[in-house]
């Protein structure tokens, strides 16, 4: 059990907090709670709120929210900037971080977005981008990479294939982001990206998933809550949103920066600030005619608040996906402990999240176990070959073993086969005169016609 073999250090703070969670479980709420108890300071790890703007849709803390507690990384970058990266983030929240240590503050992690931070918790070997010793703002490697993507998949999973094999395994000729990356590791390195995964993991410290951790005894809140109730409060969340301005935040910073890039049919929801949850939703809306029938706009309007809600709900999931996958699971000795706390019922916050995370603290920073076990790292953890697989009869690419196994018994495959087979069947008695009374015969062929072609990389999930 992660609980009792988890060695306690001398007496001392954590060297940091992190609050982990899904949208809506009030990460922020027990960040300045924590921070004004504990003389800390906020970092907010999220993507969207390192934008100026659209403080609505992003969720950023209030004016008054961030008086009780100085937040730091909100709101700092140019909207128009798309170029801004996971690399540009932590080299500025790692100084923010010493110079916390410095004063005698304790930093605490507010997040969001959790590559983020898995890039201030873990060393990495091999960065895309800025190096963090360099301060050259004229970098060019984000346009390189920005180009890469601009090509299509198949174009860059073959060059990827020529240069780096077991990676190419590993990645969806769709996962336009990740082979770009991959490219531009051997680019500039000329040491193609899977054998940097190697090194990494040979590091001391180092495990499947990145390099050693790179402050010891960090904390680690993670906020959770039944989806049922977590559904609803996001629901209502995106009511209260509508009746703060969300609608009227939205299209005045459309007309203000994305309307001409509209026009010049150059707009891009993949890259910065237009990322958010929130204009794609709302594009229809945003870009309707000024003469559409009232009616028709208004059609428009609940479409996108509709998707809103559906979009803002498959967020919260993917984040507890990440974490169980990238915290709870993780191989290897480098994982901090990960405290849970349920934050289902908020007329107990108090007693069931606040009370909790400051005795946790309390006692790490003398040195003792807490009487709150941290979550249990799953052992004996389920690997997956990341194998390339095609399937002809379907014409999809799968990547992994486990998806492999799922896409062969799933509906659409078996509607397949037996198309494949009744035409097979039919060809076969124009030519022949005759077929195997059960087809069995036709029904191998086809299924030898959907072998996998890959190549195993096994990997951890």
């Amino acid at each position: 059990m992660a609980a009792s073999t988890r060695v306690l250090h001398r007496a001392m703070a954590p060297s940091l907090v992190v609050i982990l969670g899904a949208t809506g479980t009030g990460k922020s709420k027990l960040a300045i709670e924590i921070g004004k108890r504990l003389h800390g300071e906020i970092i907010s790890a999220d993507s969207m709120q390192v934008y100026e703007g659209l403080d609505i849709i992003t969720n950023k803390v209030s004016a008054e929210e961030r008086a009780q507690c100085r937040h730091h990384m909100i709101s700092f970058v140019d909207p128009l900037v798309s170029s801004y990266t996971v690399v540009d983030f932590r080299n500025k929240a790692l100084s923010l971080i010493e110079d916390m240590h410095s004063r005698g503050k304790l930093p605490i992690i507010v997040g969001g977005t959790n590559y983020y931070i898995e890039s201030l918790l873990w060393r990495v070997l091999v960065d895309t981008g800025v190096k963090e010793d360099s301060t050259d703002e004229a970098d060019e490697t984000p346009d390189r990479k920005k180009k890469l993507e601009n090509l299509g998949g198949a174009e860059l999973h073959k060059r990827l294939a020529q240069v780096d094999p077991p990676m190419a395994a590993m990645l969806h000729p769709n996962d336009k982001r990740k082979i770009a990356r991959s490219l531009q590791i051997h680019e500039e390195t000329g040491i193609p990206h899977s054998r940097w995964l190697e090194l990494q993991r040979g590091q001391e410290g180092g495990g499947g998933l990145g390099g050693p951790l790179r402050y010891r005894d960090p904390c680690i809140f993670w906020l959770h809550a039944d989806m049922k109730a977590l559904d609803r409060r996001l629901d209502d969340r995106v009511d209260e949103m509508l009746s703060a301005g969300l609608i009227e935040e939205l299209r005045d910073f459309h007309m203000r920066y994305n309307k001409q890039k509209i026009l010049d049919d150059s707009q891009d929801y993949q890259h910065g600030i237009f990322q958010s949850i929130g204009f794609k939703e709302f594009h229809e809306f945003l870009t309707a005619p000024e003469c559409s029938a009232p009616q028709e706009k208004e059609a428009l309007r609940e479409r996108g608040i509709e998707a809103l809600k559906v979009a803002t709900k498959r967020y919260a999931r993917k984040q507890n996906k990440w974490v169980r996958n990238r915290f709870l699971q993780r191989p290897g000795d480098n994982v901090p402990a990960v405290y849970d706390l349920n934050v289902t019922d908020l007329s107990r916050w108090e007693e069931a999240v606040l009370t909790p995370a400051l005795q946790i603290l309390e006692n790490l920073r003398k040195g003792e176990e807490p009487p709150v076990a941290p979550v249990r790292i799953q052992e004996g953890e389920q690997r997956n070959k990341r194998s390339f697989h095609t399937c002809d009869l379907c014409d999809k690419v799968i990547i992994g073993d486990l998806e492999w196994t799922a896409h062969l018994k799933s509906r659409k495959h078996y509607y397949h086969v037996r198309k494949k087979r009744k035409s097979e069947e039919a060809s076969s008695q124009d030519c022949c005169g005759a077929a195997a009374p059960d087809g069995s015969g036709a029904a191998q062929d086809s299924l030898k016609d959907c072998t996998p072609t890959h190549t195993d990389v096994t990997v951890t999930l």
